[in-house]
C-alpha cells in the first residue's frame, strides 16, 4: 500500500453554518435571572452593611450605587444576549454547539472523539425541570462542552444517544 496525501476541495466540504440550531429551553432565562439576581442580591447586601458599619462610608456610596447599577446592567443585558446566541445540534456524525457575546464560538466533536457524557442539574435548573448536557472529549477541556437549559427528558435521551454512539465506537 502506498501513502497518498491528496487536496482536498474544501469549497465541496459540508458546511457546518447551514445546521438548524436548537435553542435553549425558553425556562432556563429564569434560572440565568435567579442566578444574577442571587449574586447581585448579595453584593448589593454587602454594600448596604458597608454604609451601616464602616465610617466615612458616606463619600464612597454614591460611587458603590452607581458602580453597582452599572455593572448590574451591563450583566443582564450580556447574559441575554449569551443566552439567546447559544444553540446545539446533533447530527449523523457529530454534535455541535454554538455560543458566544461578541464573537460566535462554535465547537463541532465528532461522535468518535467523546469520551463521556454527563448530565447537570444546579438548584434552580433542578426547579424548572432543566439540565446541563457535559460533553467530555479525549482532547481534554478545550474540546470538551456544555450545553444547559435543556428538558430533562430530553437531555436524558440525549446521554442515551451519546452513549450509545460511543458503545458502537467499542
Amino acid at each position: 500500500m502506498s501513502f497518498t496525501n491528496e487536496t482536498l476541495d474544501t469549497t465541496a466540504l459540508p458546511r457546518f453554518e447551514s445546521v438548524s440550531f436548537r435553542l435553549l429551553d425558553a425556562r432556563y432565562w429564569t434560572v440565568v435571572l435567579l442566578s444574577l439576581l442571587l449574586v447581585f442580591g448579595l453584593i448589593g447586601a454587602a454594600i448596604v452593611l458597608a454604609a451601616v458599619f464602616v465610617e466615612d462610608a458616606d463619600e464612597a456610596l454614591p460611587w458603590m450605587i452607581g458602580g453597582y447599577v452599572v455593572i448590574a446592567a451591563l450583566s443582564f443585558w450580556l447574559s441575554r444576549i449569551a443566552f439567546r446566541r447559544k444553540g446545539y445540534a446533533f447530527r449523523e456524525h457529530d454534535v455541535v454547539f454554538r455560543h458566544g457575546i461578541i464573537a460566535t464560538k462554535t465547537i463541532v466533536i465528532p461522535y468518535n472523539r467523546v469520551q463521556h457524557v454527563a448530565l447537570h442539574e444546579g438548584v434552580f435548573s433542578r426547579m424548572f425541570g432543566l439540565a446541563e448536557v457535559k460533553v467530555y472529549t479525549a482532547g481534554g477541556n478545550s474540546g470538551d462542552i456544555d450545553i444547559p437549559g435543556i428538558r430533562k427528558p430530553e437531555a436524558e435521551d440525549i446521554k442515551q444517544l451519546l452513549m450509545g454512539k460511543i458503545q458502537k465506537q467499542l
